[in-house]
């Protein structure tokens, strides 16, 4: 170790870390090229063969050409994800917009603790109107 002074070390981390991040740039170009539906299929053909035969040159064109919209697209996919993700929890909470769906399930049963707590309904009563409720 004492023939490879400190400040080597740290340019061969820096270069490393370059290399890893211009990696995960070009996987990125790559990914938009396929997902893109405004390119015809010889636009995404060229735009391919550009970034995997020249990579340094091609990404930089394309980041430089279609950054913007490469942007975006980022964007919509994360609403459309998020869209998708609140739908399915709405789902599975068995709400929609907000008010609950099927007769409300859990103000029923709150009513019917109401009731059996002023002695409105028995205990039986209670557990069987429980039961007919949550099946």
């Amino acid at each position: 170790m004492d023939d490879y002074p400190l400040l080597n070390l740290f340019w061969t981390m820096l270069w490393f870390f370059l290399w890893i991040m211009w990696l995960f740039l070009l996987f990125r170009v790559i990914m938009d090229i396929f997902r893109s539906d405004d390119l015809s299929g010889w636009a995404k053909a060229g735009w391919l063969i550009l970034a995997l035969v020249l990579p340094y040159v091609g990404v930089l064109i394309y980041v430089i050409a279609r950054g913007k919209s490469m942007g975006k697209r980022d964007v919509q996919d994360a609403k459309e994800r998020d869209a998708a993700f609140k739908a399915y929890i709405r789902d599975a909470a068995g709400t929609e917009g907000g008010g609950h769906k099927s007769g409300g399930h859990v103000e029923d049963l709150s009513k019917l603790a109401d009731l059996k707590d002023k002695g409105a309904i028995t205990e039986e009563e209670y557990q069987r109107a429980k039961s007919k409720l949550l099946v």
